[in-house]
Parts: C-alpha cells; sequence; structure tokens
C-alpha cells in the first residue's frame, strides 16, 4: 500500500527532477512496476483489499471446525481449548492445512457468533425512592 507522500515524491522526481523510473525505484526502494502505475494514473491512494478470502484446505474442514468451535464455546472458561489445541485436535484428525487458516477461521467466527452468547440484557431502573428502600431493607439503623 502506496501512502500520499510517497505517491508525491515519485511524481515529483519524475516530472519535476526529470529522474528515471528505474532510478526513482532504486532510491525509494520498490519495483519499476510501481512507479509506472503510478506516473500513469492520476490516483492519490493505491490499495488492495482482498473480496474473498480463498481457504483451499481449510473449506473441507469447516464444518468440523465449526463443531469442535461451539462445543468449545459452551466449556466454562477454565475448560475450553485454546486455538493450538484446537488445531492439534483438528491435525489428530486429517487436517493438514496450516495453524494460521485455523486461527484466521476460529477468530471470523468468534467475532460471528460474539453476540449469541450475550443476548441477556437486565435493565438497572429503579422507581423513585425504591432503590433507598431496598438498600434501607438490608440495614438496620
Amino acid at each position: 500500500m502506496l501512502v500520499v507522500e510517497t505517491i508525491g515524491r515519485i511524481r515529483r522526481e519524475h516530472f519535476q527532477k526529470g529522474k528515471s523510473i528505474k532510478e526513482i525505484a532504486r532510491d525509494l526502494k520498490i519495483s519499476r512496476n510501481t512507479v509506472r502505475k503510478v506516473l500513469r494514473s492520476g490516483e492519490t491512494s493505491f490499495s488492495y483489499e482482498r473480496e474473498i478470502q480463498p481457504r483451499p484446505k481449510l473449506g473441507a474442514w469447516k464444518t468440523e471446525i465449526d463443531r469442535v468451535l461451539a462445543a468449545n464455546a459452551t466449556k466454562p472458561a477454565r475448560e475450553r481449548l485454546t486455538l493450538i489445541r484446537v488445531f492439534e485436535e483438528l491435525r489428530a484428525l486429517g487436517y493438514d492445512g496450516g495453524y494460521d487458516a485455523v486461527r484466521r477461521y476460529a477468530r471470523s467466527w468468534a467475532r460471528d457468533h460474539a453476540s449469541e452468547t450475550a443476548s441477556a440484557f437486565v435493565p438497572l431502573s429503579f422507581a423513585p425512592g425504591e432503590a433507598y428502600q431496598l438498600i434501607g431493607a438490608t440495614r438496620s439503623f
């Protein structure tokens, strides 16, 4: 990802100082193709965001990972498996992918299912004087 300062410097070096694309690329330690792209376009920022994350090795294992993560979420905090343990359990079942893919999928799964565990809401509103009566009932003056 190029920042605006780098884009401005590339254009200044080329148009004002007359440097070649190769010299600019060498000085800024970026590729010549990137320098060409900046010079040919009028854009002020370049970024690339992948729309869909391909998960070729993880795809066949999603149902199994979902099952393990759902079972893990219902356990008490002290009994929950760490992501390393989840990964090792999947490896024992025959998964041959990497840990990072499992970790990224588990984080996105947790974000998607975070609202399921926190669905209860207890309002703390009292009628005037009601809170004082609750406190006074437990104390003896």
